[in-house]
């Protein structure tokens, strides 16, 4: 029968004794806490983040993926692209842009007063003199983007501003149903 040698203790450590129970639990306990918190805290992290970039991927998909007229105003980016000022005191405002690689497009509504159409018509570098009676410069296939009808009660007008590209070209249609509060769509167009 062969013994094996004993290990004789270290002179560093002189006298050392045994790990008692309770100790060996606070010992184990401390471990798998950092553990924990080395493991568990970056992966809580990670799955939240995730969380939050799969939502904001699904509002931008919802955003842009959306069909027709958004409630609101455009923001002043478009509309300082398109070269679009809306009166700011108009109401039942409305807009929707769409993109390709060859043309970019803005679709803007508004209800206003008749000095708002002659401010928003100035801007264009036009007046209200330039409309021109049952002109519906807004073609069928723009119509049909943002499902504008324009075969209600009138009467109606509408003028076109061109301009050189890069600068947007303009087809303004106005409902003057209403008198003194036309209802105004416009269809801005750039071409890069």
């Amino acid at each position: 029968m062969s013994t094996l040698p004993r290990q004789v203790p270290s002179p560093e450590e002189p006298g050392r004794r045994p790990e008692g129970r309770g100790h060996r639990i606070r010992r184990r306990a401390f471990t798998l806490l950092i553990i924990v918190l080395l493991i568990g805290v970056p992966a809580g992290y990670l799955m939240i983040s995730a969380d939050q970039s799969r939502d904001s991927g699904k509002d931008k998909e919802a955003k842009y993926s959306a069909t027709g007229l958004t409630p609101g105003w455009p923001s002043k980016v478009q509309r300082r692209l398109y070269e679009i000022t809306i009166p700011s005191y108009s109401g039942n405002v409305a807009y929707y842009e769409t993109n390709n690689w060859k043309t970019s497009r803005l679709y803007v509504q508004f209800l206003t007063s008749n000095e708002g159409l002659d401010k928003f018509l100035g801007t264009l570098g036009t007046h209200t003199d330039a409309l021109h009676a049952d002109d519906l410069p807004i073609n069928t296939r723009d119509r049909k983007v943002v499902d504008w009808d324009f075969s209600g009660p009138g009467p109606w007008s509408g003028l076109t501003r061109t301009q050189d590209d890069p600068r947007p070209s303009t087809n303004v249609v106005v409902n003057w149903s209403d008198p003194a509060h036309p209802m105004v769509y416009v269809v801005s167009t750039a071409t890069p």
